[in-house]
């Protein structure tokens, strides 16, 4: 039997290996030499003396500004990827829902939701809630930004969850109507499992897009990283250097959780891979029946043991 081939392009060959490497080693000495030109840069107008880093060496700094940035960020975009994930099952398998009312109501919520900038939904919600007292005040900020943050990521969420069932294949919701499961067993047991594993990778973006959006809050008072870091900025007058370091702050978070999708992925697809090995007793028996001269179990039905 012909292999057939599984890649969307053809192996390159000497000629077009050795043009790849040119091209990277052409590409990477540019990069190094870009770097190189923006410290230079830097270095000459007095960014890069050691009175602009050294604030962040001190622990005052960290607890007095970063830290509790640090700590509002990851507490906002926390609850609200939470929030986002049951609002977006929620409206995901709303959309695929039999009821024509419901496959509505939950279209026309997630359009509007997903076409309404995050910041305008943040400013809704603070003058909203401060309108009816529906939070105490000190808490005002942080429920406009976990309001803003769930409404558009869960209306993504529900998106990215009804593209992933859809792309399964018909045979799955098939199989499982035939053993007698109900719609929402089929839907909770066999179908929700499988586009989650198949669409984490998209999911882990929405949530680093979420943690992003969460600096947003800046507009109205919250108390989020970058507004720290501009804080400690003017208060030490080193705003590029406390620029870089809340970026290089965002980019390991960023890379945490790329590396926990990454992980979780394949942890999901390992154990899926298990469970639909073989059981390796009924592997044997298949391929003794295959033996010449082999007549099956001496136990099996419908036979006498002799």
């Amino acid at each position: 039997m012909s292999t057939q081939a599984t890649v969307l392009y053809d192996a390159p060959g000497p000629k077009a290996t050795i043009r790849n490497r040119i091209i990277a080693g052409v590409f990477t000495v540019a990069i190094v030499a870009l770097i190189a030109w923006i410290v230079t840069i830097l270095a000459r107008n007095g960014q890069m003396t050691s009175e602009k880093w050294s604030p962040f060496v001190k622990p005052s700094t960290w607890t007095t500004w970063l830290l509790p940035g640090l700590l509002g960020t990851l507490a906002a975009a926390a609850l609200s990827i939470v929030l986002a994930i049951i609002l977006g099952t929620v409206l995901g398998i709303g959309r695929l829902s039999d009821h024509r009312w419901v496959r509505t109501i939950s279209g026309l919520l997630v359009e509007v939701f997903r076409s309404i900038p995050v910041l305008v939904l943040m400013f809704f919600a603070y003058y909203l809630f401060a309108h009816y007292a529906v939070f105490p005040s000190q808490w005002l900020a942080f429920a406009a930004v976990v309001f803003g943050l769930t409404i558009y990521n869960g209306s993504v969420i529900a998106e990215i969850l009804r593209a992933g069932i859809k792309s399964l294949p018909k045979g799955q919701t098939e199989a499982a109507q035939s053993i007698g499961l109900r719609k929402t067993q089929t839907m909770m047991l066999v179908l929700l499992p499988q586009a989650v594993t198949a669409m984490l990778p998209a999911l882990i973006a929405q949530m680093v897009i979420a943690l992003k959006d969460s600096a947003l809050g800046y507009a109205f008072g919250y108390v989020e990283v970058v507004r720290s870091g501009l804080k400690s900025a003017s208060f030490y007058g080193n705003y590029l250097p406390a620029l870089l370091v809340v970026a290089a702050i965002m980019i390991v978070i960023n890379f945490a959780l790329t590396g926990l999708a990454n992980y979780l992925e394949k942890r999901l697809r390992e154990g899926r891979r298990k469970t639909e090995a073989p059981d390796p007793d009924v592997a044997d028996l298949k391929a003794m029946a295959n033996v010449p001269g082999f007549s099956g179990s001496a136990h099996a039905p419908g036979k006498p043991n002799l």
